[in-house]
């Protein structure tokens, strides 16, 4: 059977186009199954990858700036290439198969359900009273010496990852899968994963992860402050939460966390649900940070029903995050059909 490459290019390039039944379908497999662990994950796969491409490049001395644009490009085209090739061959062959294939990585790439049961694990032991399980829950989150924390700690960190995820594990990539389609949403993936494995400030990796910890910081950009604006107009409807102080605190108090994005969800969270997030933080015996993130006259955050609280809040920003993709997408596709 002779392959029709011109049907294949066009395919190739209609793989740029964002679908809204893909997205939505995305999004309910997220809610609903949410990521499970498995050897053969996209994900995990991409990371597997990734160490072996730094492998090689270490071997033959690229181990610098050039070896992490390098690292960059190779799984790049790898993953959006072969991304891109895979589906549109599909699409020519069987559309069903190519739709199963769209939704199946789409639904990879999102993260919600994980981040709302792993903060979930520890607010569980918090209220059996816990304190080991719960330091064992909140590790699996944070690098930070679990051992020296609370129980409000616990609860406190379990917010801040809650919040702070929000953008490079939701927001981000359905943006991105707006602009340029499932291609868009894998290569922020391919970006996040090099951020997460190579973007550390230590001897090995400061030259080395320079490309991607950079390039994680421009594609979460805009997406990070609009997580800011949607946390703050979701705080109107959640009880007990305040817009005013959600919009305010995150405005004033992003730059007080290192990086110019993970401050804006966090401080606008901590000003929704009323509570001080951060406070002292230990990592390898040292005390890193002991400042506090929210309007000084609220309490710290730690209670009962704080962790309750964010969450509901978090999982209603995304949805609505979520929504407006979808609207955004419909109402694009429209306007293109009658033009």
């Amino acid at each position: 059977m002779a392959i029709d490459f011109a049907a294949v290019w066009r395919e190739a390039l209609a793989a740029f186009r964002p679908s809204a039944v893909v997205l939505a379908a995305a999004v309910l497999l997220d809610l609903a199954v949410g990521d499970p662990v498995y050897a053969g994950h996209p994900i995990r796969l991409m990371g597997q990858m990734l160490a072996w491409f730094e492998k090689i490049l270490r071997r033959v001395g690229a181990d610098g700036y050039g070896g992490g644009i390098a690292l960059f490009v190779l799984l790049s085209t790898v993953w959006v290439g072969g991304t891109v090739a895979t589906v549109a061959g599909l699409q020519v062959w069987n559309r069903w198969a190519a739709l199963t294939v769209e939704i199946f990585l789409a639904y990879s790439c999102l993260a919600l359900h994980d981040l709302l049961k792993h903060s979930w694990a520890v607010e569980a032991a918090a209220r059996r009273g816990d304190l080991a399980a719960a330091r064992v829950a909140i590790a699996r989150l944070v690098g930070r010496d679990a051992d020296r924390m609370d129980i409000a700690a616990c609860r406190r960190a379990a917010i801040e990852s809650l919040s702070e995820n929000l953008t490079d594990g939701f927001v981000s990539p359905i943006a991105w899968y707006v602009v340029a389609g499932l291609p868009g949403l894998v290569l922020f993936k391919v970006v996040s994963t090099m951020d997460s494995m190579v973007g550390n400030k230590t001897p090995r990796y400061l030259r080395f992860g320079w490309c991607g910890a950079r390039t994680d910081d421009a594609m979460n950009f805009i997406p990070a402050r609009v997580t800011w604006i949607l946390i703050s107009a979701v705080c109107v409807f959640v009880p007990r939460c305040s817009a005013a102080k959600a919009l305010c605190v995150g405005w004033r108090q992003h730059a007080i966390l290192p990086g110019p994005n993970s401050g804006w969800s966090e401080a606008a969270t901590a000003g929704g649900i009323q509570r001080r997030l951060i406070g002292p933080i230990w990592m390898s015996g040292n005390l890193v940070t002991d400042v506090w993130v929210g309007d000084a006259r609220d309490p710290e955050a730690g209670g009962d029903s704080d962790v309750r609280r964010a969450s509901v809040l978090v999982g209603a920003t995304g949805l609505v995050a979520a929504g407006i993709a979808i609207a955004v997408i419909v109402i694009w596709m429209g306007l293109s059909m009658r033009v």
